[in-house]
């Protein structure tokens, strides 16, 4: 029997989903801009949330932490935040924009890195030395997108950044490094589009220097973590793991609000990989991580999870049309299963999910996997309180962009809506 608190929260909820959640205005601070990241909500979404259905010293998740969206805002509202993805680059990002630094030590250990990276240019047998030690197909995606000169200064700043003895500082720089690589054009690749993940190359553009970038990117950072110096914060955690069997114990969360990945929409790796090659990372290892991503096309069979009937009746239309197609959208589906059932578990009763998506086309079928999540949802035993269209502001929330100019075109057309699903745990 649902308790009169509980049906209390549930109007609360569903009087919050009925305002107008478009947040064209309003302050964000500078801390969620030091990286790039495709598709990221605007931090009013989460806070919006946090401030209506929970108090300080709770626990909110976000088990597709991504950029850490959701976990910056709950850590900015002295909330207990915790974030688990499974993508290197993203916890790199969410781990980062949740630490307290002191800004003066980050711009003198910063300028300092920056001058041991000018030296080891000057020396080169160094950095080249670094960029031998690569294997082949690795070296190989570097030659590629990369010129020799670029090459040399990222290895420099690499070793450079290696120095620091400070392993929050470390990770920090190791940031500022990835986001002058992972940008919306420009960068010092020879790809255009990586923050949008449709990365492609430009014979003919010029990079630009990665240690003017560096030394720029670092005065931004410095200024975004003055703003909140000063502020009262909570706790944050960012954990390595898989949201469809979370590393949590069961009933600890007492809101979660994520942004799982669209339904064919946005492949990450794809672009992070620019970057995850300088931090480490080797292309075949990121090959296989990819593989284990929520409905990876090279994983779309062998799916037997059985479906609610809107689910079924859409890959029944799409199989007509393209059976891959319909595999790798039902793979989605019964990963996005996986992901409820674990939400719902590790959620305390009476309790919030906020699930944030878009819509998709696949073979000139629109997807509406909003009412698809909220049938599964419900399938594992959600109360769904409402699905709300969300106005999309494109520019802010960095979605990938047509090759087309056509305004017309399907791809065009879809991002600029998305849903915001609301669900309890009775």
């Amino acid at each position: 029997m649902t308790s009169t608190l509980c049906l209390e929260y549930k109007e609360k909820l569903n009087r919050l989903l009925e305002n107008d959640l478009s947040f064209k205005d309003g302050k964000r601070n500078l801390i969620h801009s030091l990286h790039a990241f495709a598709a990221k909500f605007p931090p009013q979404l989460p806070r919006y949330f946090i401030q209506g259905l929970t108090v300080p010293g709770e626990t909110v998740l976000d088990p597709m932490v991504g950029s850490g969206v959701t976990i910056v805002e709950a850590w900015l509202q002295c909330r207990n935040a915790l974030g688990v993805d499974l993508d290197p680059l993203a916890r790199l990002i969410s781990r980062v924009r949740t630490r307290d630094y002191i800004p003066q030590t980050v711009d003198d250990e910063g300028h300092l890195t920056i001058n041991n990276a000018r030296k080891l240019i000057q020396l080169t047998y160094f950095p080249q030395a670094l960029l031998e030690q690569y294997d082949n197909a690795t070296k190989k995606f570097i030659d590629y997108w990369f010129t020799p000169s670029i090459q040399i200064e990222l290895a420099a700043l690499v070793l450079a950044i290696r120095e620091q003895t400070d392993e929050n500082l470390r990770e920090l720089f190791l940031l500022i490094l990835s986001s002058i690589i992972i940008t919306k054009s420009g960068g010092v690749s020879m790809a255009r589009d990586l923050a949008h993940t449709r990365p492609h190359k430009v014979d003919d553009k010029i990079p630009k220097s990665a240690i003017t970038l560096f030394s720029s990117q670092l005065n931004k950072a410095t200024k975004a973590i003055k703003e909140i110096e000063l502020l009262q914060k909570g706790c944050a955690e960012v954990i390595s793991g898989d949201c469809r069997s979370l590393p949590l114990p069961s009933e600890s969360i007492d809101l979660i609000v994520t942004s799982p990945p669209y339904a064919n929409a946005i492949d990450y790796m794809r672009a992070n990989k620019f970057s995850l090659v300088w931090l480490g990372e080797d292309i075949r290892s990121l090959s296989i991580l990819r593989s284990k991503y929520i409905g990876s096309e090279k994983w779309g069979n062998g799916c037997q999870s059985e479906l609610p009937a809107d689910c079924e009746k859409i890959l029944n239309e799409l199989t007509q049309k393209d059976n891959a197609k319909a595999k790798v959208l039902k793979k989605y589906y019964c990963d996005m299963k996986l992901a409820f059932e674990e939400m719902y578990r590790v959620l305390r009763s009476e309790r919030a999910a906020i699930i944030v998506v878009g819509p998709s086309t696949m073979r000139g079928l629109k997807i509406e996997t909003h009412n698809h999540l909220a049938s599964i949802a419900s399938g594992v035993g959600f109360d769904l309180i409402n699905v709300v269209r969300r106005d999309l502001d494109r520019n802010r929330r960095m979605m990938p962009v047509g090759r087309s100019k056509n305004s017309n075109s399907i791809i065009e057309q879809r991002i600029h809506e998305e849903f915001v699903i609301g669900l309890v745990k009775d």
